[in-house]
Order: C-alpha cells, then structure tokens, then sequence
C-alpha cells in the first residue's frame, strides 16, 4: 500500500464521507417519520389503510433499491416531474426506510402484552393517552436494535445513490481510484471510513437503547 496515495485521498474521501452522512441522516429522520405513519396503517382497524401499509411495504421491500432510484429519476420526468439527483435520492431512501422501519415498529407493537392497554383502559386512558405514554415507549424501547440495524444498512445502501449522479463516499472513490491508479489504496480507505461511520452508528444506538432501558426501569 502507498501511503502517499492514501493522503492524497484521504480528503476528497472525508469531504465526500459528509456527504454521505448529511444525506443519510435526512433520509433516516424521514424515514422514521414514515415508518410511523406506515405502522399505524398497518395496526388500523381501517381496512382501506391496512391495506395501503400492506402495499407500500410490499413495493418498497420487494423491489431492489436501485430499482427503485431509477424510477424516481428516470420515470418521472416522463410524467412532468422533474426531480433533481439529491431530491431523488433522498426521497428514495426515505421512502424504502420507511417501509422496513414500518414493519419493526409493528413488530415491537405486537410484542406489547395487550393486558398494558387493558390496563390503562382501565384506569381511564384515552386512545391518545395510550399511544403516547403506553404503546409508543415501549415499542421504541423493544425496537431499538432493529432500528439500528436498519440504518447502518441504510447507511451503507447510500452508496447506491451514485447512479443517479450524486457525488458521494462510493462515486467519489470510484472517480479518484481510475484518476490516480491506485484503486486498492481508494477503496480500503473509503472501506475504512464506512466502517467508521457504522461503528459510530452503532455506539449511538447501544446508547440509546441503554439509555430507553434505563427509563423503562
């Protein structure tokens, strides 16, 4: 390994690791906020809307990610919509996040003995109430790990986000890897910083979940 090229590298690589981050960040919040809303359309005694949480997660979890960024950008446009690369990846990966954390949050809500809501009923909780202060804590509480996973998998699946011409952590390596020639000493760094950003990922959610443990207790 050349560490001269590593240095060249290293910040074109960092500056583009950012990019990287902020984007997957964003998608991360929104895709929480979707996941929600597609739980809570999953969990409607409204068949309609239990039916609209089926078919969205059953799109977004049966057709492959990059699929998907295609048709955002390349499909639209045929139909009047003209949507820039990081619109399009952003709101790609928000919307694919979505319907997985969707499913882990129906699961943790599942996992809740109903006896906590019968409870709670019982000593005069509204619906609201219920959500809020029974359903909702612990459903974050048991889905924390799952939810961890998720985004490092989200996090490393930016990297998809290229094809539709966003300069991020892997176009960037790629481009420096056929300018410099020296592609193993690009890519293990970009590996490096990856694995960085997961870990750091992975350090803030064991927090979180020790930290929603510790509340519950």
């Amino acid at each position: 390994m050349k560490l001269s090229a590593v240095q060249e590298a290293l910040p074109w690589l960092l500056h583009a690791a950012v990019t990287t981050l902020w984007i997957s960040v964003v998608a991360i919040v929104f895709g929480q906020i979707l996941g929600l809303l597609v739980c809570l359309c999953r969990v409607s005694p409204n068949r309609a809307l239990a039916r609209f949480g089926a078919l969205y997660v059953s799109f977004f979890r049966g057709v492959p990610l990059l699929v998907q960024l295609l048709l955002t950008y390349d499909l639209l446009p045929y139909i009047g919509i003209d949507v820039p690369p990081l619109a399009a990846a952003i709101g790609t990966l928000s919307l694919a996040s979505g319907a997985y954390s969707g499913e882990i949050y129906r699961g943790a809500l599942n996992a809740i003995p109903r006896g906590h809501v019968e409870a709670a009923q019982a000593l005069g909780f509204g619906p609201v109430a219920i959500w809020l202060r029974i359903l909702l804590p612990q459903a974050l509480r048991i889905s924390v790990p799952s939810l961890v996973n998720e985004l490092i998998l989200l996090l490393k699946a930016s990297s998809l986000i290229s094809i539709v011409g966003v300069t991020e952590l892997a176009r960037t390596s790629h481009t420096l890897a056929a300018q410099t020639y020296r592609p193993f000493e690009t890519y293990v760094t970009a590996a490096l910083i990856y694995l960085a950003m997961n870990l750091v990922l992975s350090g803030l959610g064991a927090a979180a979940e020790r930290r929603l443990a510790a509340a519950g207790h």
